[in-house]
């Protein structure tokens, strides 16, 4: 991230996000610890997911008031740069060095140090690695 607050998509993800979903994206968050990219398309999947659900469900109310809280939308510019909130850049720490992981359908940009001392402290179980081989088989 530069000292604008303008995170480089790397163009391993740049080109094929583009590509498939457009340069649009909404940038937030559920933490304040990580920062959470979509391609505007799926975010826009997910959110009327979310209003199917009943207006009074409290996970829904909560959830929404993070992401909301955090979140705005964002177009890349010609140099792939997406700007991140102000807000969420304080609140996650993020700066200067920080690590981009693809999910499944959008990036999770961290702070590397952060990252890795969470890793550390969180190995994968026998127990974790049973779950998945229930769901991936």
């Amino acid at each position: 991230m530069d000292e604008k607050g303008r995170f480089k998509v790397p163009v391993l993800f740049r080109e094929p996000i583009e590509s498939t979903f457009g340069p649009e994206f909404f940038i937030t968050s559920i933490t304040g610890v990580d920062v959470l990219i979509y391609p505007m398309p799926v975010w826009n999947v997910f959110e009327e997911k979310l209003a199917a659900l009943p207006t009074v469900n409290r996970a829904k109310m909560k959830f929404q008031e993070r992401f909301n809280t955090f979140g705005q939308v964002c177009r890349m510019d010609a140099q792939g740069r997406l700007l991140i909130p102000s807000l969420l850049r304080d609140l996650s720490g993020i700066a200067g060095d920080a690590l981009v992981l693809g999910q499944t359908d959008f990036l999770k940009l961290v702070d590397r140090a952060k990252h890795l001392k969470s890793l550390k402290a969180s190995t994968i179980t026998d127990e974790d690695y049973d779950e998945l081989s229930r769901h991936l088989v």
